[in-house]
């Protein structure tokens, strides 16, 4: 690779020096499996990963195929990969764990919702800003369609926000194309949905449609649900400025949930919950 070759492909990963790789932090009988969101890493799911394994939880994460080498690589694999590989780890987690929660951030938590749908056993869902419904337009998405055989990914002009989100700085059209066709399998299997489900989302996301929560809350059978509205939390809700918010309705919503297990710490102030279900 040459040294220009060698600057494009570091200009299309933002906050490259960010830990992103696959872990599993050992805790308690209680394990929390994590999924990061389109083009992103582990980096994304690390700090709330964090905080529950200070309140005694297992933690683990995969890292979908595709992410953290090049945009390129994220068009050879299919949502079936992807499933395959948070099963690797939920067999993991099974293995040392009495009970497991699955969830994940945006596309994250659609593949949480997917697996929890053929996974009945799962104890709890997790969703932060979960994609059921984007604000990509039709045409848009249909645009996307066309373009994907002769262009390996598009710009996500977009403004550096000072997260410090890991991923890529484009988006790979034919994982993008993955990514829709998920999106219709979950609304199909929504109503087999019955676990306890948390719903996170920010008022300034621009990414996630603003009905998605009600939607998304009407369409599972799940008796225990509840919606979480942070005012000032743009699309990536688990780094933006009210993560400890966040991290303290997650840690409240699985001891509500979870009666049987008692957390070992809660270290955010409390949270208001703006609307339950």
């Amino acid at each position: 690779m040459t040294g220009d070759e060698e600057m494009m492909q570091q200009n299309l990963m933002r906050n490259a020096h960010l830990e992103g790789g696959p872990f599993l932090w050992q805790g308690g009988p209680i394990g929390v499996l994590l999924v990061h969101g389109f083009t992103a890493t582990t980096a994304e799911v690390r700090p709330l990963a964090r905080t529950l394994a200070e309140n005694g939880y297992t933690v683990a994460a995969p890292l979908l195929p595709g992410h953290m080498t090049r945009p390129e690589d994220a068009n050879r694999y299919h949502r079936q990969d992807w499933l395959e590989s948070i099963e690797a780890v939920y067999r993991q987690l099974s293995a040392r764990c009495e009970r497991v929660v699955v969830g994940g951030e945006s596309l994250g938590g659609l593949l949480a919702l997917q697996f929890a749908a053929t996974h009945p056993e799962v104890a709890a869902i997790l969703t932060y800003a979960a994609a059921v419904k984007l604000t990509l337009s039709r045409s848009r998405q249909i645009a996307m369609r066309f373009a994907a055989p002769f262009s390996p990914y598009v710009n996500k002009n977009q403004a550096e926000d000072g997260l410090l989100w890991q991923g890529y700085n484009v988006y790979p059209l034919r994982a993008g194309l993955e990514l829709f066709r998920l999106q219709k399998e979950v609304r199909r299997r929504l109503p087999q949905i019955r676990q306890p489900l948390l719903i996170v989302q920010g008022r300034r996301d621009t990414a996630v449609s603003a009905d998605a929560p009600e939607y998304l809350a009407r369409s599972v059978r799940s008796t225990r649900k509840e919606i979480h509205w942070l005012a000032n939390s743009t699309h990536c809700v688990i780094l933006d400025c009210e993560f400890d918010q966040t991290a303290q309705i997650t840690v409240e919503f699985l001891a509500r949930v979870l009666p049987g297990y008692n957390s070992v710490m809660v270290t955010a102030p409390s949270a208001h919950v703006d609307s339950q279900v």
